[in-house]
């Protein structure tokens, strides 16, 4: 692989690594108080690619990972976890108390109401100063499973008939045995004439919170009317987070076979493809089931049929009429009337005549040879090329139709000797022959006479050679 390849990888696995997240609002699991309620939906891509060289090929694999987290936040209320918040009875605490009704009760309600009566300074159980009585309670809230922070709220009615007396409220909330948070609100200092009061407030958490102590105290100080408390409410406002990661792997393989360019291996693999049925097993195993081929049944009469059929199909050749022999006898008239108005003057003499001589014949024209030679050779040359008869074409074209892929099988190679017998005519071979009077030697050695079945004979002893070389595997 090239650097500039492996750099374009390695900057595509950066990019799709960083997540890539659709957020309602984020809430991690430490944070403190309430989150928004909301979808998070966060996804992150990785991209892995491997190189395996097989030395035939080599094996690209692209391994991609998406995963998604889907976060679903939503806010839960536990209702008011406080045992008998109306004061019809006393909690328990520390110092005096009182637990007064009827028109006593102020603006609270004629119903029963809770009354501070201790006028001393001292710490409370909780730690709070300033302290003459408290009213104390432990609420067990694990069945909740809080586990992923909130908010601890709290409302109370106080009437505080006297400026002096001062009144407090406390939340400390436990998860595990460690204190989540712990706060005190001074509702009503001392000095401060506020009277009938609604007073509310909240404390942030964060995690687990398993159990939550409500301490509410204060002090009378002119030990007359101290201050009176009812409807007491304390509710936990807690995450509820779900969350649930998909993973999806896509695996992708990219082979590259190498040295493939013999055409023999080529032509190997798309047989095997076309004659066997190929499946993959849930193992992953490739069956191959060779798929089972009707033989043609080849004997020597439906040969003779379909070479019969195909003698009819072929066009009868066009026969271009030469006509040498007619120009060239033209020629020799010509010239043969050009010699006889050709005669020869008489010589004069004064000698004796002496005995007659025998007139010489007259020669015959070299040119005159020549042209009946060449005559002769026009037509020899007719008559030296081959003629292939209609059965031989027939032939040819039976043996062409042959699939190059079924070339080796039975009925191709039995119909390919029938072929060859039924050329050959070995049966009526020798009932016509005829002698050739060689009357120009040197024209025959000039000419190549073509083997009409030589193409024929070179197929078969293609195949007893291929037939050997298959043997070998």
């Amino acid at each position: 692989m090239k650097k500039e390849d492996i750099f374009i990888w390695f900057v595509l696995i950066l990019v799709l690594i960083l997540p890539f997240s659709l957020k309602a609002d984020t809430c991690l699991p430490d944070a403190e108080g309430l989150c928004t309620p909301g979808v998070t939906i966060d996804e992150q891509v990785t991209v892995e690619k491997t190189e395996e060289d097989k030395g035939t090929e080599i094996i690209f694999t692209t391994t991609t990972t998406k995963t998604t987290t889907t976060t679903t936040v939503t806010n839960e209320d536990s209702g008011n976890i406080v045992n008998e918040p109306n004061m019809n009875y006393d909690w328990g605490g520390e110092g005096p108390a009182s637990m007064p009704s009827g028109t006593y009760c102020g603006d609270l309600g004629t119903d029963t109401c809770a009354e501070i009566t201790g006028s001393g300074d001292n710490k409370s159980r909780m730690g709070v100063d300033g302290m003459g009585t408290t009213f104390y309670q432990e609420v067990d809230i694990s069945d909740l499973s809080i586990d992923n922070g909130g908010e601890v709220t709290y409302s109370i009615k106080v009437d505080k008939q006297d400026a002096q007396d001062r009144i407090y409220m406390h939340v400390t909330g436990t998860g595990g045995g460690t204190t989540v948070f712990s706060g005190t609100d001074i509702l009503s200092e001392s000095g401060i004439s506020t009277g009938y009061q609604l007073y509310d407030g909240s404390f942030n958490f964060s995690g687990v919170l398993s159990k939550v102590t409500i301490e509410i105290g204060g002090r009378d100080i002119n030990l007359a009317v101290g201050p009176m408390f009812d409807d007491v409410s304390v509710n936990v406002f807690y995450n509820v987070i779900s969350t649930i990661i998909e993973q999806q792997i896509t695996t992708v393989e990219e082979i590259v076979y190498l040295n493939l360019t013999d055409s023999t291996q080529i032509d190997l693999i798309e047989e095997i493809i076309e004659y066997n049925d190929i499946k993959i097993d849930e193992a992953g195993e490739i069956e191959f089931t060779p798929i089972e081929t009707v033989q043609e049944e080849v004997t020597y009469e439906s040969v003779e049929i379909e070479i019969a059929e195909l003698k009819l199909d072929i066009p009868e050749p066009e026969v271009e009429v030469v006509q040498v022999e007619t120009e060239v006898e033209a020629e020799i008239q010509m010239e043969m009337e050009e010699v006889e108005l050709v005669e020869p003057e008489p010589e004069e003499t004064t000698e004796e005549p002496q005995e007659e001589s025998p007139e010489p014949e007259p020669k015959q024209p070299q040119k005159l040879e020549k042209e009946e030679d060449s005559k002769e050779t026009v037509e020899e040359e007719k008559s030296s090329e081959p003629k292939v008869s209609e059965k031989e074409k027939a032939a040819t074209k039976i043996v062409k139709k042959i699939d190059d892929k079924a070339r080796y099988d039975d009925a191709a190679q039995t119909k390919t000797l029938i072929v060859m017998q039924i050329l050959g005519n070995t049966k009526t071979f020798f009932d016509a022959q005829s002698t050739i009077e060689d009357t120009n030697v040197t024209e025959y050695l000039n000419k190549t006479i073509e083997d009409q079945y030589g193409m024929l004979f070179d197929m078969a002893q293609e195949n007893t050679i291929q037939e050997m070389i298959n043997a070998q595997y």
